[in-house]
């Protein structure tokens, strides 16, 4: 794949991304509508975590990232790709049947884990009740990931992207209902969730049959190629669990103060959205592209489709960390602040959602560098540095809550994120120049940070002079509009006057495929 053709093939799936985390505010605006950071709200956070946590350990952090360049592989050298898919299939849906099972026997103590802070009052009991509702998605969740590894791989990232975006209007079509015809708004969300799963499983399975790939479930074997995929998978799966204890620690923190929780997962949900939009794309099309140019010994090729992918990461990732930082508040008080969710609840998702901002370039760069690691099956050294920004955050995280309260769980991610990012950048040095910045992506990069410096300074003067009709009813909505699409400008003309890019990188990247 051409770098052109990767940075278009991650428009796609950013274009896919972007419509998901529309919906997603969607949902997320609805249910602070009609939960604010109650009970209800914090319960159901927790209990839908559950599922999700495990499905990151898995498979989308851990397994697929073992999987899809052994499967890329076996295409490029025209092996039995299909087979491998299979056998990984049987054996992941065993494997999470019986987990499945399990956790939902085991969810009172599950919950403990999550949110101690919970354990004597309301939130505990609803959290139990939700997750073993829920708790069955990781076996659908998990199996979907996997079919999207393959058509990934294949080229085909419509179907895989259109995943999270059924999920946000199931979810939004849920709430709706329980609206209109008054059911329990709490368990309405917790039953869309295998209802979701099942959604989601089925688009995918009917995709890649489509695509010539009938995934069908057969008895569990270890075939020599899984006893390798587990080999590889092994540190990917521990990395993984250190990645989901960082936020178990995160949730543990918060839920010893009464709304943290919710606060922490609104403003995960803002700074989720350019962190899907630009890493998450870029890192699902790079890890492919870069497994099939090292099997044909292409390092070149490899180099400038990291480096174009780094440079648009930067590009579009830096300004909208800057944003996030300097104009928190306006966007939290228009975007949730009605119904249940107070001027308390505004403030400390904002303060979050600061702090949040300032960890999105790390969270990105860990995108597009683990690819680098992956690609060579290498997932010990990730594994080994993921092992120290677990303690890092630890520290962090309980050392500042005695001090800041639960605003120590957001300041821990983004540090740890950050110091991840260290260790993974020092580890490529041993790759040789296929994991070298080139000189392009050297020059832009301080050119883009002025851009950046400069717009901060817009959207903080355009910020106080709207300041009262950011709080007027009726105009909040369009005005804050005008501050977001005043940033933008900014952020572009100063960026097209510093030769921080040029028009054409982002033609090239927007330009369907002939």
């Amino acid at each position: 794949m051409k770098p052109v053709r990767l940075i278009r093939s991650a428009v796609v799936v950013g274009s896919w991304t972007l419509l998901s985390r529309g919906a997603g505010f969607a949902r997320d605006m609805m249910m602070a509508a009609y939960l604010g950071a109650g009970p209800a709200a914090e319960a159901f956070l927790v209990a839908f975590s559950l599922p999700n946590m495990f499905r990151r350990f898995f498979a989308e952090g851990a397994f697929n990232m073992a999987f899809v360049p052994m499967f890329a592989k076996k295409m490029q050298n025209g092996e039995d790709a299909k087979g491998f898919a299979e056998d990984a299939f049987g054996g992941m849906a065993a494997i999470l049947t019986l987990f499945s099972l399990i956790g939902t026997a085991l969810m009172p103590w599950l919950v403990w884990a999550m949110a101690a802070g919970f354990a004597g009052d309301a939130r505990f009991d609803l959290a139990v009740l939700y997750g073993r509702i829920g708790f069955c998605y990781i076996l659908f969740i998990s199996l979907v990931a996997l079919i999207s590894g393959v058509l990934n791989t294949m080229g085909r990232f419509t179907e895989a992207s259109f995943v999270p975006v059924l999920m946000n209007l199931l979810f939004i079509a849920a709430m709706w209902m329980a609206a209109q015809f008054g059911w329990d708004m709490g368990l309405t969300l917790a039953w869309t969730v295998p209802v979701a799963g099942v959604a989601q499983f089925a688009l995918t399975w009917a995709a890649a049959a489509k695509a010539g790939y009938v995934l069908k479930p057969r008895r569990p074997r270890l075939t020599p190629e899984l006893k390798r995929l587990f080999v590889i998978a092994a540190p990917a799966v521990l990395a993984g669990g250190v990645v989901q204890v960082n936020l178990l620690v995160g949730r543990q923190v918060a839920s010893f103060t009464e709304g943290a929780v919710a606060w922490l997962a609104y403003a995960d949900r803002l700074y989720q959205l350019p962190l899907g939009v630009v890493g998450i794309a870029i890192g699902t099309v790079l890890l492919p592209d870069l497994s099939r140019r090292l099997s044909a010994n292409d390092l070149e090729g490899g180099r400038n489709s990291l480096n174009r992918a780094t440079e648009l990461s930067l590009a579009l990732t830096l300004p909208a960390a800057v944003a996030l930082m300097v104009i928190a508040t306006p966007l939290i008080a228009v975007l949730y602040g009605r119904g249940e969710f107070g001027a308390t609840d505004i403030t400390n998702t904002a303060l979050a959602l600061a702090i949040y901002g300032a960890g999105l370039p790390a969270f990105v760069l860990q995108k597009t560098l683990q690819p680098l690691y992956y690609a060579r099956e290498d997932t010990r050294r990730p594994f080994r540095f993921a092992l120290v920004s677990m303690c890092v955050n630890l520290g962090i995280a309980i050392g500042l809550q005695p001090l800041i309260g639960f605003a120590a769980a957001a300041l821990a991610t983004t540090l740890a994120g950050w110091f991840m990012v260290l260790q993974l950048w020092a580890g490529t040095r041993a790759m040789g120049e296929a994991a070298r910045a080139d000189a392009r992506l050297k020059s832009r990069i301080w050119r883009i940070l002025l851009a950046c410096l400069v717009m901060g300074a817009v959207l903080y003067g355009a910020q106080i002079a709207l300041a009262d009709l950011l709080a007027a009813r009726g105009m909040r909505w369009p005005v804050l509009g005008l501050l977001v699409v005043t940033g933008m400008l900014s952020y572009f003309a100063a960026g097209f006057a510093l030769r921080a890019f040029r028009l054409s990188d982002f033609q090239s990247a927007l330009r369907r495929r002939g």
